[in-house]
């Protein structure tokens, strides 16, 4: 005999926490990750995982970072057999926001081209565009002024993502200008402004 389901009335209601994908990539605001995820996780309701490029692993240490962290390898240990899943449509149906923080030059180029050949950018070519994108370019100033840059972000916002702009300071390679990632506070409203849309909606 099956089991009787429950009525509506009788189950508690356990609302389910905002799934937010975090995209980290190898700019040297990578080094933020741990904070960015921190401060994250002080706002109530939210649910965090990580997908990192493997340029990004070299400015933060992954026991610094206190949640589920993927990466490309990840993504090839899973599959093995054809009725597998596929890891990144698995985290692009399971997130409500990806957060790609910092967002460097050369993703942004990728990005923008339809390129993917890391797990990050698969999941983002596959991304639900129902659901909000956000994302925080980070770079070289020089580079940031670059020509192509502006083209490459306006190709984002075209695609319905959202800009968290970049600031002007002093770079770490000594650099004075625009180009750094946003504050991580900054990105933190930015990410509470979506959850008070979602949580109005539904």
């Amino acid at each position: 005999m099956e089991p009787r389901a429950s009525s509506p009335a009788t189950r508690p209601q356990v609302e389910r926490k905002f799934r937010i994908l975090v995209g980290v990539t190898g700019s040297v605001a990578a080094l933020k990750l741990p904070l960015l995820v921190s401060r994250l996780l002080d706002v109530p309701g939210l649910e965090v995982t990580v997908v990192t490029t493997e340029r990004a692993k070299h400015f933060y240490s992954p026991q610094d970072v206190p949640v589920t962290l993927y990466s490309d390898t990840n993504e090839w240990e899973m599959w093995k057999h054809r009725s597998d899943p596929v890891l990144h449509i698995e985290l692009r149906r399971w997130a409500d926001l990806m957060l790609v923080a910092p967002l460097d030059a050369n993703t942004l180029g990728k990005v923008a081209s339809g390129i993917c050949d890391n797990l990050l950018t698969c999941v983002i070519r596959a991304w639900d565009r129902n659901k909000p994108l956000l994302f925080c370019p980070a770079m070289n100033t020089a580079m940031w002024e670059h020509p192509i840059t502006a083209q490459q972000v306006g190709q984002l916002k075209d695609f319905g993502y959202t800009e968290v702009p970049c600031v002007a300071k002093k770079l770490v390679c000594g650099d004075q200008g625009l180009g750094a990632m946003a504050e991580v506070e900054t990105i933190v409203d930015k990410v509470k402004e979506v959850l008070s849309q979602h949580r109005s909606i539904h």
